[in-house]
């Protein structure tokens, strides 16, 4: 599958080292690579359908400091979709009242209809770039009942019934940007991490280094945060993600399919 990362903090931090720790598991996820840094209210992205270790373009990047309060990347092992630009993450929309979301995945989605409507819409083919349309369509049609922009908290409890209806049989280690909040979702075990520190939280699928204070995020639940702390937390759903062997083989034929037997070369 993938891998996603974010790191959220009250002041702009440097974090080459974090990132780079970060990319250097690309050798297991080849299929390409983003990057996504807030800077005055926009996002500033780089993605490129290539190997993080292999791409001049990101080592270029990171040759320079990397400063952020909210920076966002992710290293691709495509379960769906082509290899290309439109197919890497993060992706990014625009809802009704012209916020901008921004959305990374690790996960598939192998039963969720609903999104099937989106395949025409969407830049890419990825079933991730139809999560973020779905979750944008839901809250337009909030926000046009409402008859006006909706608030921070309005919009963490639609996506708090948003993720625990998409997470049934899927799997949905999520992180979402909507200008203000930070949304993380996990709901499969041993697959998301977090560490906070006094510069801020990091949250990785894998921890970054050996401090000892890294923990797995709490499954089955939506964590909202601001400047580094948690200021949101949903209720447990019981849509817990279990990886079965019709699961893998799925993947692992859709793998085949892409990159013949040599998926990890």
């Amino acid at each position: 599958m993938c891998e996603i990362f974010c790191f959220n903090s009250n002041t702009p931090k440097q974090i080459n080292e974090c990132l780079q720790c970060f990319y250097n598991h690309s050798e297991e996820h080849p299929h390409g690579w983003g990057l996504a840094n807030m800077q005055s209210d926009e996002f500033v992205i780089d993605k490129e359908p290539i190997k993080a270790t292999c791409s001049q373009h990101l080592k270029d990047i990171l040759s320079h400091p990397v400063i952020g309060k909210n920076v966002f990347a992710h290293i691709r092992l495509a379960t769906v979709g082509e290899i290309i630009s439109p197919n890497c993450h993060p992706f990014t929309e625009f809802d009704d009242n012209n916020r901008s979301w921004m959305l990374i995945h690790n996960g598939t989605i192998f039963d969720y209809p609903e999104l099937d409507k989106y395949k025409g819409d969407e830049k890419g083919d990825t079933d991730s770039e139809r999560i973020l349309l779905y979750i944008i369509d839901k809250v337009n049609e909030f926000e046009q009942a409402k008859n006006a922009p909706s608030t921070i908290k309005e919009r963490f409890n639609l996506l708090t019934e948003i993720v625990a209806d998409l997470s049934k049989n899927n799997k949905l280690n999520l992180m979402i940007y909507d200008g203000d909040l930070t949304y993380i979702h996990s709901n499969m075990r041993d697959s998301l991490y977090y560490l906070k520190s006094d510069e801020g939280f990091l949250v990785a699928s894998t921890p970054l280094d050996d401090n000892e204070n890294w923990k797995p995020v709490e499954l089955n639940k939506l964590f909202g945060l601001i400047d580094g702390n948690i200021i949101f937390e949903s209720l447990e759903h019981d849509n817990e993600f279990i990886l079965t062997e019709e699961h893998e083989k799925a993947i692992e034929e859709f793998l085949k399919s892409i990159n013949g037997d040599k998926i990890h070369d």
